[in-house]
């Protein structure tokens, strides 16, 4: 087995948001490809980033790789389709990305006996997700807290998504000076994400030198109700929503602040990316003390502060706005080094390459 190359399927649901599909990129791009003969199945080629991923040049498939539970008494026949897709292919691995707790997929490929493992990429756990972890031959976890969901299963591990810190460098940009305290925040703008809270600790400072930026697709009703927010608050002319951003970097490398204030509820954050990439470029941080936002900043606990707690909020800001340039300079260049240190994209990679050697060994 280990003379010819191990046949991956990387499976997803869409490359239309970047969050999931940029991680999928990144790992199949950096797999050795005398190893490993790469395919990657979505359900659909809508998206900029879905060229991103055509571009590298490796099989894509649309394919659905899983069905509805219901009806019961259909399941097997609708699920042997997915495994016939499976088997023409000959892959030996299929690696899910798929954000549901869809059990399906991994039903098809045990069936056939292929191995089938998936990345549990948000918190929450029910009894779907029951059924999907015990269908897996491997557990891929990416925040220490994870491996509660699952405390017999043996075959789990924790990889950190990584992250390329040359590409997330302040280096490639040059900040022009500006008289404004320019904060940053980068979210899939959805309620739990908890973007009035951040707002309304602007609010609360009363500091007219103080802009946000908000980036993220912000047509939905969730958006629409920030923009109102703002006007309520008489704020508008210092929050700016510039919507869906395929490159986040210059907007990031011209703040001097970036604020992830996720509430404490609902699907929380398995490793927020976007949180990663900011601390990459190397700019000072806070984030509410969450799972998966702890996990990132365990080391600078002072960094956080309480989900939903706005008056906490905008007293951190405040703190941090105070400092000299260079002090906030400072705290950058460490939170840049800690992802340089255990967030690196070779680590991630090496670490999946060992797994799925291992896997066809076992």
């Amino acid at each position: 087995m280990m003379n010819k190359r191990i046949k991956l399927l990387f499976t997803i649901s869409n490359f239309n948001t970047a969050g999931s599909g940029k991680v999928v990129y990144d790992l199949v791009n950096g797999l050795d490809k005398k190893k490993f003969d790469i395919h990657i199945a979505c359900g659909d080629n809508k998206g900029v980033f879905f060229k991103e991923a055509e571009a590298l040049g490796l099989p894509i498939h649309i394919f659905e790789t899983k069905t509805h539970y219901r009806p019961y008494y259909s399941l097997l026949f609708r699920v042997r389709h997915i495994s016939k897709f499976y088997k023409t292919h000959g892959f030996d691995i299929v690696h899910s990305w798929q954000w549901s707790n869809d059990w399906t997929e991994a039903l098809a490929a045990r069936l056939i006996g292929i191995k089938w493992i998936y990345t549990k990429k948000a918190m929450g756990f029910n009894k779907h997700w029951k059924i999907k972890s015990f269908l897996a031959n491997f557990i891929v976890t990416i925040n220490d807290e994870m491996k509660q969901y699952f405390p017999n299963k043996k075959a789990q591990k924790l990889i950190p998504i990584g992250i390329d810190t040359e590409y997330y460098s302040p280096e490639h940009f040059e900040k022009k000076p500006s008289d404004a305290f320019k904060i940053i925040t980068v979210a899939n703008l959805v309620p739990v994400k908890g973007i009035e809270v951040l707002i309304n600790a602007i609010h609360q400072l009363n500091d007219p030198e103080i802009t946000l930026d908000v980036l993220g697709d912000c047509s939905n009703n969730y958006g629409q109700k920030m923009k109102q927010l703002c006007q309520t608050l008489d704020i508008s002319n210092q929050v700016t929503f510039h919507g869906k951003k395929l490159d986040v970097r210059p907007y990031i490398a011209e703040s001097d602040m970036y604020v992830i204030p996720t509430l404490n509820q609902g699907r929380k954050e398995g490793m927020p990316m976007a949180l990663v990439e900011a601390m990459c470029m190397g700019i000072p941080i806070l984030g509410s003390d969450i799972t998966g936002i702890n996990f990132v900043l365990k080391e600078f606990q002072t960094l956080l502060f309480e989900a939903g707690n706005s008056e906490e909020l905008s007293q951190k800001i405040s703190r941090l706005k105070s400092l000299s340039s260079e002090e906030r300079q400072h705290i950058g260049e460490r939170l840049r080094q800690y992802c340089i240190d255990n967030f690196s994209m070779k680590t991630f990679i090496s670490d999946h390459e060992a797994l799925y050697t291992k896997l066809m060994s076992s």
